[in-house]
């Protein structure tokens, strides 16, 4: 969405609009930490569910027809296929129900022996049941070859950040990559969904969608954080957050276009056609974008911020931006303790406009204690100066003593004569003068 819109998308990249995701990183941490402890205890108690490509055996597909669950088992245990084979009924819309049974790798023969067991227990000739014999060397190879792809993966992603961000954006990243592997293996582990080599391929995928999602983020930050050490505008958090809410829509509009395909696949798609290798890429692909989203947000940008913020130099910007923002804050109050004492009609009335001018300048006024133990602005100080210093000259002129400014006593009526042996005054005393009247020279008055 563009900038100049007039909606929520145009509002959170103009600023007008912002939603704290980084001041917030400990609710993000806390719950996404409480995911992974799931995760991982469900992987720790329930295991895997690996399809027989991983662990090697046999499969069997057959009609259902009205053989029920406890038949088939038994069918298979009676024969030698084991009691830990694993049953599913697959229901296609528009098809009849089908049965899938999982064994151990079998011999030959014994392969057979439940092959003629099926049959007999669900009616179905034996040479309508689908056999599928896969050995367990060839589920290992897949195994490792996915382990290579997932660490060839990384490592050049790892490089890639490095050299086109910075090593701590690479690392903020890789976390967010790890959270969203653990969180997408917890959920098939939870609901015991089957991991097929279809499941890897789309595991795979997940993560370049959700590092994509990252990178844009990121390339955001680097613009928003381009020149900031040597201002006061923001610090590396809040320059972060912003980046953020400013690709925020674009995130949410990519990941809803990129599930509403991949939704149709596993809820129409795979209901349509059955089970099977559509259903399992669309499942990994749906919980993954899912978990990428959230990683993207609430996961890789803060962990960012927090590394960047262990800098000395950014350590020093978030201290001068919070100072500056504690002396804009007490210009306010300032402000506003001025203009209800000039609401209530106190003496501080005076002050009122040079409180407003230091708060609009971003700066407190200068403030004085008056004789009563209030605070003032010198401005309004500076103007009861200039009336002392006018009443001074004015007690210089007649003096309340009798005498004139030349130290000549003054006759008490015209035509008289001063009282001999009256004494003479001493040296003139001027009046004292307050502090602002003292820095000032002697004899000049400010300037209105």
């Amino acid at each position: 969405m563009s900038g100049r819109g007039g909606g929520i998308g145009g509002r959170l990249y103009r600023g007008e609009v912002s939603i704290e995701f980084v001041a917030r990183q400990r609710l993000w941490y806390t719950i996404s930490g409480a995911i992974l402890a799931i995760s991982a205890i469900s992987l720790l108690v329930f295991g895997l569910n690996f399809s027989v490509d991983f662990k090697g055996g046999s499969l069997y597909q057959f009609q259902a027809g009205s053989t029920s669950i406890t038949q088939v088992r038994q069918a298979v245990s009676s024969s030698g296929g084991g009691s830990d084979a694993i049953v599913q009924k697959i229901t296609p819309i528009g098809k009849p129900s089908q049965w899938s049974v999982q064994t151990r790798t079998l011999s030959p023969a014994a392969q057979r022996n439940v092959e003629a067991a099926l049959s007999k227990a669900s009616g179905v000739p034996q040479d309508q049941i689908n056999v599928q014999s896969i050995g367990a060397s060839w589920g290992s190879e897949i195994s490792h070859k996915a382990a290579e792809a997932l660490i060839a993966f990384i490592i050049v992603i790892v490089i890639y950040l490095s050299i086109a961000f910075e090593w701590k954006m690479a690392a903020a990243a890789l976390i967010a990559l790890a959270h969203d592997i653990i969180i997408t293996i917890g959920v098939y582990s939870l609901a015991h969904f089957t991991v097929s080599p279809a499941s890897v391929i789309g595991l795979l995928t997940i993560l370049g969608y959700s590092l994509y999602d990252t990178v844009v983020v990121f390339d955001k930050v680097r613009e928003n954080t381009a020149g900031l050490l040597s201002s006061t505008r923001s610090t590396y958090s809040q320059a972060a957050n912003k980046a953020l809410n400013q690709t925020l829509v674009r995130s949410i509009n990519t990941s809803l276009i990129a599930l509403l395909p991949v939704a149709s696949i596993l809820f129409v798609g795979a209901g349509l056609l059955g089970a099977g290798e559509l259903r399992d890429l669309a499942l990994v692909l749906f919980v993954g974008m899912l978990s990428g989203t959230y990683s993207s947000i609430f996961i890789a940008t803060p962990v960012l911020a927090d590394l960047k913020e262990r800098e000395p130099q950014y350590k020093a910007l978030t201290k001068r931006v919070n100072l500056r923002a504690a002396g804009g804050r007490a210009a306010q109050r300032a402000a506003a303790k001025a203009e209800a004492a000039a609401k209530a009609g106190s003496p501080a009335k005076a002050g009122t406009a040079a409180a407003k001018r230091a708060a609009a300048a971003g700066r407190a006024p200068d403030l004085a204690v008056t004789g009563n133990g209030d605070t003032e602005p010198e401005d309004a100080l500076d103007e009861a100066d200039t009336d002392t210093e006018a009443g001074e000259q004015e007690a210089q002129e007649t003096p309340a003593d009798g005498t004139q400014g030349t130290g000549e006593p003054v006759a008490a009526a015209a035509g008289q004569p001063a009282a001999r042996g009256a004494a003479r005054p001493g040296p003139r005393q001027q009046p004292r003068r307050t502090s602002a009247a003292k820095r000032r020279p002697s004899g000049k008055k400010r300037r209105r």
